[in-house]
């Protein structure tokens, strides 16, 4: 298993202090991305793990964050056309590099700062990998997107949990971060925060930039950006700053099958995280998802309505939740908090016996849910059963 982990990479491991027999550990989480995968698709999946017998197609599925429809009918046009030329590597020749180019001038960096990627779990894990070590730990929010959490349990690497702000409306607390591991090798943020869809501000994560410890990296998640206003993080990738910037076509974009993201780094961090295996992960993407990708990236007029689409059923939600005096988290995102005053599992089943799905409770808040936010009519569909099982 190890073979797949160059010379260099071995010696680069050895000497931060990883094992060798935790060598094996880092080759089996980078090959192919299979690790990866089956590692962090532990918290994804455990939403469908309950399931009750039947036809999943036919319930209200707001539990993993999935849009509520599919990809926007242009890019899925463009993207079916391609599976009629499934018999070459690359048809046009150059569609990995349209879709840097395309996300280059769109988020105006440098196109040698972008990695495309099969989702965003393989950089994520292998930015830990690469920064991170038994001596340099993770640290993160909570709660938030736990990839990480699960990462680090695997490579055996210490890892600093440190609450949201309640005070300031949940918000990752940068300063309290750096306090709790001055010596992390990885300060991961996501933002918008999985699962409360708070936002940290960009403010907020150039002081952490501008006071971590040397050679270390602040990882920001934007899964979720295209649901905010806020400020990416990609102007520090810019700057040329410590700052790892993931993307992903599965929440907005309507792609979580398909299977598509990328990386945006200073193109030094990008070479380092590039090390542990022989193989380019970035060139063995499947066409069709690339060139739907790449043509979502442009449709700004139909990201900007299916926005406010996701906004009108939040609203309505809200609205619904306030007049029965249900406490949330306000968010920025397409994913929100409920806090049930009360274990969550058994509320979480009674949906279930109402044919939605709803999201999962993470270990420090077992009182409260994660609601991802559907359509209008899934969302009704919530509403109604909240009526009947909460009274």
């Amino acid at each position: 298993m190890t073979d797949c982990l160059s010379p260099e990479a071995k010696d680069d491991l050895l000497s931060r202090g990883y094992s060798r027999r935790s060598l094996g550990r880092v080759a089996a989480l980078m090959s192919a991305g299979m690790a990866v995968r089956s590692l962090v698709g532990r918290a994804e999946a455990s939403p469908l793990t309950a399931l009750p017998p039947g036809d999943v197609t036919k319930m209200v599925r707001i539990g993993s964050n999935e849009c509520w429809t599919g990809p926007f009918p242009a890019a899925a046009k463009a993207g079916a056309a391609a599976v009629f030329e499934g018999n070459r590597y690359d048809p046009s020749g150059h569609t990995r590099e349209d879709l840097i180019r395309t996300a280059a001038k769109i988020d105006n960096v440098p196109e040698n700062c972008i990695l495309p990627w099969g989702g965003s779990s393989d950089p994520l894990c292998r930015t830990i990998v690469t920064f991170c070590s038994p001596t340099r730990g993770l640290v993160t929010a909570d709660p938030s997107y736990e990839a990480g959490w699960v990462a680090s349990e695997w490579l055996k690497i210490p890892l600093a949990k440190v609450p949201l702000d309640a005070s300031n409306g949940y918000k990752t607390d940068v300063k309290a971060m750096l306090k709790a591991n001055p010596n992390a090798g990885v300060y991961y943020i996501c933002s918008p925060n999985n699962p409360t869809g708070t936002i940290t501000p960009l403010e907020d994560i150039r002081w952490l930039v501008a006071n971590k410890p040397k050679d270390s990296i602040v990882l920001v998640d934007e899964a979720y950006i295209h649901f905010s206003d806020a400020p990416s993080a990609v102007s520090l990738v810019a700057e040329g700053r410590d700052v790892v910037v993931l993307r992903t076509f599965s929440k907005m974009f309507a792609m979580a099958g398909l299977r598509l993201g990328f990386s945006m780094a200073p193109p030094a961090l990008h070479e380092k995280m590039m090390r542990y295996d022989g193989v380019n992960q970035t060139h063995m993407l499947p066409i069709p998802a690339v060139i739907c990708g790449t043509k979502s990236l442009t449709m700004a007029s139909d990201i900007a309505a299916r926005r406010r689409e996701m906004d009108a059923a939040r609203a309505m939600t809200y609205e619904h939740l306030q007049k029965k005096g249900i406490s949330f988290i306000p968010s920025d995102a397409n994913m929100f908090v409920i806090d049930w005053k009360r274990p969550a599992a058994p509320i979480k089943d009674a949906f279930l016996k109402e044919n939605i799905i709803i999201g999962r409770s993470w270990p420090i808040w077992p009182n409260a849910s994660r609601i991802t936010v559907g359509s209008m009519s899934d969302m009704k569909k919530f509403c109604a059963a909240l009526d009947r099982i909460i009274g």
